[in-house]
């Protein structure tokens, strides 16, 4: 649900962030994320943005997420449920807890649909398989 009064800019950039020092750090994804990102603080803002137009309606983020996933080698299910495993511990010791279930729940979304994305960029000949919620 799209909400203004859901949460505040300053709370989402807070949420960004702390999902994104855990996953700089992280030995699974930290060295994937640190090798395709150049530019930490201008990722942050527009995945602040990203955020802000899903749980605010604020209709900042312009872009296409798909073909960026899509052009990495060599993912796979487990890097997306760790992705979402972070995201669920981030989301779980947020202040504003409506914001952080309707995150974690738009989250799962999202990675499912990148994956399933992904998968049928890379084998279009065989049927997606889901990833496990933890």
């Amino acid at each position: 649900m799209l909400s203004p009064e859901l949460c505040t800019d300053r709370e989402i950039s807070a949420m960004v962030r702390s999902f994104y020092e855990a996953v700089r750090k992280d030995e699974t994804l930290g060295p994937i994320f640190n090798t395709h990102i150049r530019d930490w603080d201008g990722h942050l803002s527009k995945l602040t943005d990203f955020w802000s137009s899903i749980l605010r309606g604020s209709g900042r983020f312009r872009g296409t997420p798909m073909p960026k996933h899509v052009a990495l080698p060599d993912l796979n299910a487990h890097l997306f449920e760790r992705w979402l495993a972070l995201f669920r511990e981030t989301t779980a010791v947020q202040p504003n807890r409506a914001m952080g279930e309707q995150a974690y729940d738009t989250a799962q979304r999202i990675a499912e649909s990148l994956w399933y994305g992904y998968q049928m960029s890379r084998r279009p000949e065989t049927v997606p398989t889901g990833l496990r919620h933890g």
